[in-house]
């Protein structure tokens, strides 16, 4: 009987809040402010210091007062002096704040451990013909970040990132790998090349999905992004006359004449200008894919990482 609710003695500066700590000690930003007022004995002062007004000084000085339930600094025209219990505090503030100073210290270390390297995995024709220019603009905003890059099919390229091998992958598939999310970074084209004395370079009817499908090509081998866009072109597998493992090798081996090949337009342009490979129109065959930066589910890029694919997408936009 008679007897304050839990809220009337918080207000009246009795009892402390309970809860967690974050409901009972202050923020940093009061602990560093009555530390400011404590150096340089003026509210006012300590205010201009911090960047704050002084009303909004003061108002932060009151809450903290009331959150503690004690009355911790004394103003006066002359100036603030801490109370007896405003310099108890002050002690302890100094405590709170170093050992926050040391905490971001220590997360700064990490984060510069962690910005010290970049591991990136992409699949051949983005390792070729898209990385080395988005790498030399990483370079120029992050000088001291060394850079791996591993150069694989799409299908190793998931296998790195899900074992923690990779940091951020690129992807040239028809979906994206299980395990995995990812953005669009730019388009690309399989166009269909033969060398200029093959058959296929001198016709004039365009070339329809039935005769693809049925005429062996030099391929890149299964599990990478470009035979995985032939195929579900074609509504099936392409039938091999070599599979090779890089888009290089096969470029040389159509060049020679071993027979037509499927590749990325990317990868074709010094062959198609000097002629040494002649472009075959298709007939009702879709071979646009899209590319894509992937990493593991839930795990989205941070630090140069997430600069890399910043870099990628505004370059898509450009």
């Amino acid at each position: 009987m008679g007897s304050k609710s839990r809220a009337e003695e918080q207000e009246g500066g009795g009892a402390a809040p309970r809860g967690g700590l974050a409901h009972r000690v202050p923020d940093l930003g009061a602990l560093e402010l009555l530390l400011a007022v404590a150096r340089l004995g003026s509210l006012g002062r300590a205010a201009r210091e911090l960047g704050i007004t002084q009303p909004a000084a003061s108002s932060r000085i009151r809450s903290m007062e009331r959150q503690l339930g004690v009355a911790l600094v004394d103003r006066s025209p002359q100036g603030s002096r801490l109370t007896d219990a405003g310099a108890l505090v002050t002690d302890w503030a100094r405590r709170v704040v170093e050992a926050a100073e040391a905490f971001d210290a220590g997360a700064q270390a990490l984060r510069d451990r962690r910005d010290s390297r970049l591991r990136v995995a992409a699949s051949m024709t983005i390792a070729e013909y898209l990385l080395p220019g988005w790498l030399i603009a990483l370079r120029a905003q992050r000088p001291d970040t060394a850079v791996s890059l591993l150069a694989g099919n799409s299908a190793v390229v998931a296998e790195r990132l899900l074992a923690g091998e990779a940091d951020l992958g690129f992807v040239e598939g028809v979906s994206v790998p299980t395990g995995l999310d990812s953005v669009v970074v730019a388009h690309d084209r399989l166009i269909v090349v033969a060398a200029p004395g093959h058959p296929w370079a001198r016709r004039r009817k365009q070339l329809e999905a039935g005769e693809l499908a049925a005429t062996p090509l030099i391929l890149r081998e299964e599990g990478s992004g470009t035979r995985q866009v032939l195929d579900a072109a074609l509504g099936g597998l392409a039938r091999p006359l070599i599979e090779l493992s890089s888009t290089t090798a096969v470029k040389a081996a159509a060049v020679s004449g071993a027979g037509p090949a499927v590749l990325s337009e990317l990868a074709l342009g010094e062959e198609l200008s000097a002629r040494r490979l002649v472009s075959v129109p298709l007939d009702g065959v879709h071979l646009r894919r899209a590319l894509r930066a992937v990493w593991p589910t839930g795990h989205r890029p941070t630090g140069p990482g997430r600069d890399l694919l910043a870099l990628t997408r505004s370059r898509a936009a450009g």
